[in-house]
Parts: structure tokens; sequence; C-alpha cells
């Protein structure tokens, strides 16, 4: 159930879907480097300002889905205009800074993401763009990611399927809200 918080800037009610902690799991492929599973923990979160902070943290699983080794990080904010246009800024723990322009689709929880520029730091690998799309797909976060390089034309190299994680105080609140139960609790079924 998607729920709009109180305090939310109302620029932002088109990216309410995206709001909460997440968990999950994807694939990672790309050339020259491991091709892999991951696991992901990714957070949006807002201050009452107009515009979400993003966190994501991935590493890579053995085949019992164990930890092995961290795989990336990427911090970001993102933003929505009345035309349902979305801009992200993001900056990865690989030394590498991004601008993305997209949108909202029409009538789903949908974004289609571009790269507009890159900016790398000399320690980061070869990256020349790259696109995403998110989506929230019967009460998961989705994604794909498709990068380029120099030698490497445009193609996925990682997706994701990510669950909400429920904290012990959201399941208190969704508690309080639930309606009165007849003194047995059976009659409410009835």
């Amino acid at each position: 159930m998607i729920q709009i918080p109180s305090d939310l800037h109302p620029d932002l009610v088109p990216l309410v879907f995206l709001l909460g902690n997440w968990e999950g799991a994807g694939v990672t492929d790309f050339p020259g480097a491991e091709k892999a599973n991951f696991g992901q923990e990714v957070s949006f979160t807002h201050d009452g300002r107009d515009f979400l902070e993003y966190h994501s943290h991935t590493w890579i699983l053995d085949a019992e889905g164990n930890k092995v080794r961290p795989l990336e990080s990427e911090s970001g904010y993102w933003r929505v205009d009345k035309d349902r246009k979305v801009e992200v800024v993001m900056v990865r723990d690989d030394g590498v800074v991004e601008v993305w322009y997209g949108e909202l689709a029409d009538k789903k929880p949908q974004i289609d993401l571009a790269t507009d520029a890159v900016a790398r730091t000399a320690a980061s690998g070869p990256y020349t763009g790259g696109k995403r799309l998110y989506g929230y797909v019967k009460s998961d976060l989705m994604w794909v990611g498709e990068k380029q390089t120099p030698e490497v034309p445009l193609r996925p190299y990682m997706s994701a399927q990510l669950k909400k994680v429920v904290t012990p105080e959201e399941v208190a609140e969704m508690a309080r809200n639930l309606p009165d139960m007849p003194d047995d609790g059976i009659a409410f079924f009835k």
C-alpha cells in the first residue's frame, strides 16, 4: 500500500511509490567484468524539501546467497516537475558523477532515465553514459540499468527486484490504523 506522508513536499507526490527502504537481489553482466548475482539495499527518503534523497549499496552474492564483497554504492537526489519530468543527480563510489533526465510514464509508476552529463575522476573506469528504467510492479520496485563505454555500446548491465522493508514502527502504525474490531473479532469477517 502506498501512503503519502503528510510532510511530503507536494511536488514529490508522483514519486511517492519510491519512498522507503528496499532490499532484494539481481544480476550484473557486462563485458570485462565478472557476471554475478548481487544483493541490494536502497533507500528513498525525504525531509520536506522538493527532492528525494537516494542511497544504494550492492554486494556480490555467492551461490548460497551470502555476501561476498561490496559491488558498488551510489547516492543522489531525485526531483520531478509539474510536467512529470524527472531529474537525478548521482555520485558513485567509483568516481563517477552523473546528471540523469527522464520522465514518469503516463498513468503508471514507471520512470525512464538517461544520462545527460557524466564526469569521471582519473581513478574511475571507462564510462560514457547510461539508461535506467524503474517500475513499481505488484508492490516491488524493479529496475534495469544499461551502460556504455568507449569500447562497448549501450547494453543492459544490471537489474534487480526489490521488496519493501517494513520496520516495527510501520507495523505498529498499520495496526493503529486498522478499523475497530468487534469484541470477538469473528463478526468482522461475517
